[in-house]
């Protein structure tokens, strides 16, 4: 059975086998005889990424580029190895980002401090360090050669500070990362998808995060292509959601703010609440129980980082 998810202008999907099937899609772009891969998922994606290069008649040396959207690590945890299996690559991520690719150690600590040591090291494994030599900064407005295909990066902070978006031309899409939010298929209703924003630690910033999407639409897109989980259309009332629910999150967030003792189980509670409450308004097929199973560990890292934002200042 075919690992490729097809999309229009030779652009596809591969889910990564990341924690559950339809959970984090790596994207391929296609120009001729090379192709670019955006986000990668863990070290454990890299055979199935194979897999479809080989699906596709190419090889790793096909791959000239490696963009990530940003370093959070179901995105960028298997950037390393990604880069040891494809000789010709170049790794393409925020500047902000760049550092932590040739050092991961303090990339490595932060992820530990939201999972703890064992989890970590089980979603993830070793964390390979890349040569600086095969990094580019992806500046706001640069533009990647892919093979006569350009690629526009677009900086996109809110989910975080060191996240890019990158523009697509000849399909007039974006390839959003999690400025987006989740899009899970489980969800779709007669064709139609929804999204939920992602509010995970540490830099989750409201006004930026809102002013990123506006960024996007304002490219009159033909679609996103989302992380979590793969293509989207129908984008001005998914946007329309998106600003409402981010809302919703900041809302339930200041209503928590002044009860250090248990702010996190009302944050939670709240987010809870919030998530049937869009269960009902999008009239959702999925039962109570698998709707919470699905969106377990999202609910309880939205919280976590929306515990961040208020002690930040906000």
């Amino acid at each position: 059975m075919s690992v490729l998810i097809p999309w229009p202008d030779d652009i596809y999907a591969v889910d990564s086998c990341y924690m559950r099937p339809q959970l984090a899609a790596i994207h391929l772009i296609r120009s001729g005889d090379r192709v670019a891969i955006v986000d990668t998922g863990n070290n454990a994606s890299v055979p199935h990424v194979m897999v479809a290069l080989a699906e596709l008649g190419l090889s790793a040396e096909a791959v000239s580029h490696v963009l990530l959207t940003h370093i959070h690590l179901d995105h960028a945890g298997g950037a390393g190895a990604f880069m040891a299996a494809c000789p010709n690559a170049t790794l393409v991520v925020h500047p902000r980002g760049a550092r932590h690719m040739v050092d991961p150690s303090k990339l490595w600590a932060g992820t530990v401090a939201v999972y703890g040591e064992a989890d970590a090291t089980a979603r993830y494994g070793e964390i390979l360090p890349i040569a600086a030599e095969r990094i580019v900064e992806a500046t706001d407005n640069l533009v990647i050669d892919l093979n006569g295909r350009p690629l526009r990066v677009a900086d996109t902070p809110g989910h975080a500070r060191h996240h890019v978006c990158y523009f697509d031309e000849r399909s007039r899409a974006w390839f959003t990362g999690d400025v987006f939010g989740l899009s899970y298929r489980e969800l779709d209703r007669d064709g139609k998808a929804f999204v939920f924003p992602s509010t995970t630690p540490v830099q989750f910033d409201p006004p930026a995060l809102h002013e990123s999407i506006d960024r996007l639409m304002a490219a009159e897109p033909s679609a996103m292509y989302l992380t979590h989980f793969s293509r989207v259309t129908d984008l001005p009332r998914l946007a329309a959601d998106l600003h409402r629910l981010i809302d919703a999150h900041v809302a339930i967030a200041k209503a928590g703010a002044g009860a250090i003792d248990h702010r996190h189980q009302i944050i939670r509670s709240g987010l809870s609440a919030l998530l049937r409450e869009e269960a009902r308004r999008q009239q959702w097929t999925l039962d109570e129980t698998a709707l919470f199973d699905l969106f377990e560990v999202d609910l309880e890292l939205n919280a976590q980082g929306l515990e961040v934002w208020l002690d930040s200042g906000a």
